[in-house]
């Protein structure tokens, strides 16, 4: 277990995130000498600059696939030197994602041992892993890309849940960006012009009341207001101003109709950025085996999304599942609770040995 956790802070030391592209090449190249010296053969994709790494087995299909990712959001500079303490280990990545990573490479290390050992080769090997490099801006230059490649019949994304919660449902996304217009002026004389900024607010204010809706379980719309911009001078009235929208949306909402709604109560010209799905996972099969295996699990549901819903559109079935950190990805404090991160692996390598056949 030692070996697992210097590899996570090894990885972790990586500046991976989507302002430092090189790094992320740097990271994908030590994963990619690291399993060629196990030695397997690694199949390597670059797509508009995004690495994603695999190894499957050599003829057939993959019976479970491990699916993780290594870029990063952005931190300041100290998250990325891991600290051990009271049973945790801090930093950037910690939790989302390079244990996962780490587990996936770890893993694949020691059942590629034992099969060298019984003289059989990659074309035994009874599952694959996958490592992407873009997960948090999207991953459709990573998993949607890479996922055609891969004849998975079932795949687990380490990212997400926690080691007692197996997700099996995430909410789906709407981005809109809302761009509104007015005319300019002086702004000493403010009545002679209309300013953009004022019609946005009124505009926000309107799309607010679309998602008023609060339960305590948080399981409907919502909407967050991440960027808003608009005008260069103090002493002039914006002609233009724009803000962008994260909608996340369940299974009761129908996302085009939330579009429309959205439409029909501003006056700005609404643009949308990204549509997905939600992830519907699977509650049967390989899962039944390891709740078997963590009897205390429950199947539960997330409300940020992740790569899996990408899992649906090439007919794999799949599930989101992971070690605990205490729901602190991408804050300051990120971590990853070490005996979670070790009962994760050893659940893993029982669950393999019964689904994978390894």
């Amino acid at each position: 277990m030692r070996e697992l956790v210097e590899l996570t802070k090894t990885l972790m030391s990586f500046r991976t995130m989507h302002s430092r592209p090189e790094e992320i090449r740097r990271c994908a190249d030590f994963i990619e000498s690291y399993l060629r010296d196990i030695p397997v053969t690694v199949q390597r994709m670059d797509c508009e600059g995004i690495p994603s790494l695999w190894v499957i087995p050599t003829k057939g299909r993959v019976p479970v696939l491990l699916m993780s990712h290594i870029d990063v959001v952005d931190a300041p500079e100290s998250l990325f030197e891991p600290q051990e303490r009271d049973g945790r280990l801090y930093g950037r990545g910690s939790i989302d994602d390079k244990y996962a990573v780490a587990l996936s490479m770890t893993l694949l290390k020691e059942h590629m041992q034992e099969l060298a050992a019984q003289g059989l080769s990659q074309d035994a090997l009874s599952f694959g892993i996958l490592i992407t490099g873009d997960e948090e801006v999207g991953g459709y230059r990573g998993a949607r890309a890479a996922l055609p490649h891969i004849p998975a019949d079932f795949a687990i994304a380490l990212d997400g849940g926690s080691f007692t919660e197996i997700i099996v449902k995430e909410k789906g996304i709407v981005r809109l960006r809302l761009t509104a217009r007015g005319k300019t002026a002086h702004g000493a004389r403010p009545w002679l012009g209309v300013n953009a900024i004022e019609v946005l607010m009124e505009d926000l204010l309107a799309v607010k009341r679309l998602f008023a809706v609060e339960t305590d379980d948080h399981w409907h719309r919502t909407m967050n207001i991440g960027i808003v911009r608009g005008g260069s001078s103090v002493n002039q009235v914006p002609d233009v101003a724009e803000a962008h929208l994260d909608i996340r949306y369940t299974e009761n909402d129908d996302p085009k109709a939330l579009v429309e709604a959205v439409r029909r109560v501003v006056r700005s010209h609404v643009d949308v950025l990204e549509q997905e799905p939600l992830f519907f996972g699977e509650a049967a099969g390989p899962v039944e085996t390891l709740m078997r295996l963590v009897p205390e699990a429950r199947l539960g549901r997330a409300h940020g999304a992740s790569d899996a819903r990408f899992l649906s559109q090439f007919g794999i079935p799949g599930i989101v599942w992971g070690a605990d950190g205490e729901h602190s990805q991408h804050a300051e404090d990120e971590h990853v609770i070490i005996d979670s991160l070790v009962q994760l692996y050893e659940t893993l390598r029982r669950f393999l040995r019964l689904v994978g056949r390894v």
